[in-house]
């Protein structure tokens, strides 16, 4: 979260980004978010959501998919590159492919328009909370030549750093953190996508693949990310 410090300053509200080309449903939200006293800024479309989510560092971003310039899509993908805010995506009935590649590419949530505004304040507030109850207490986990930096969200392998997506840096601290126990794929999805996410354990399969191949010296015969059969994952303690 962004936060005044120094003395007795009180801590700052939460910032949100607003993403939509539809002013109605842009200033509708804005009011709302404001009302309920989160601190808002908004964007029309999507390469102005990405140099904003840089400027500004939010600390939500609700996006909608269906946008000029740069689609939310592609946005999402780009803002992952940068921070790992909770995003939120807006979506129309008929888009169920883009709802599962956006939360393949990262988004935390997404919700159908039309929406309520009492379920959307209810969604913020819970990402909002969620993201803040994950705040890492340890600097740093390490597990034999693999080493996740919590605070700056780095992961290094061998001495050498490595791209993740947040999702997997995600997934491999709830591993790291759980190293020597099985985890099982349920615990997974809930831990790292929420209890109400709707997908299936594929996802979490999907992610554990993508991980051996940016961690695992030989990725067909994993050393640290073991697949404990009919029960989930475990990560190597030693």
């Amino acid at each position: 979260m962004n936060t005044e410090t120094g003395g007795s300053t009180a801590q700052a509200p939460p910032k949100i980004l607003i993403v939509d080309d539809e002013t109605a449903i842009l200033e509708t939200l804005r009011f709302n978010l404001e009302r309920s006293g989160y601190q808002v800024i908004t964007a029309g479309d999507g390469r102005m959501a990405v140099s904003l989510a840089a400027l500004e560092r939010p600390d939500l971003i609700v996006l909608d998919i269906m946008l000029p310039l740069l689609d939310g899509i592609e946005a999402c993908k780009q803002i992952r590159a940068l921070m790992s805010v909770p995003i939120i995506m807006l979506t129309a009935k008929d888009q169920e492919l883009d709802k599962v590649l956006a939360l393949e590419l990262g988004a935390d949530d997404y919700m159908t328009k039309p929406f309520g505004l009492h379920e959307f304040l209810a969604r913020v507030k819970a990402r909002l909370r969620r993201y803040n109850d994950t705040s890492p207490v340890d600097e740093r986990i390490t597990v034999h030549e693999v080493t996740l930096d919590l605070l700056r969200c780095i992961v290094t392998v061998r001495g050498e750093e490595v791209a993740l997506a947040p999702k997997e840096f995600r997934l491999l601290q709830v591993l790291m953190e759980s190293r020597g126990r099985v985890v099982s794929r349920q615990a997974l999805l809930d831990k790292v996508w929420g209890s109400d996410f709707d997908g299936d354990q594929q996802t979490i399969n999907v992610h554990i693949r993508w991980l051996r191949e940016k961690i695992e010296t030989t990725p067909q015969t994993p050393y640290y990310i073991r697949t404990v059969r009919g029960r989930g994952y475990l990560f190597r303690e030693k």
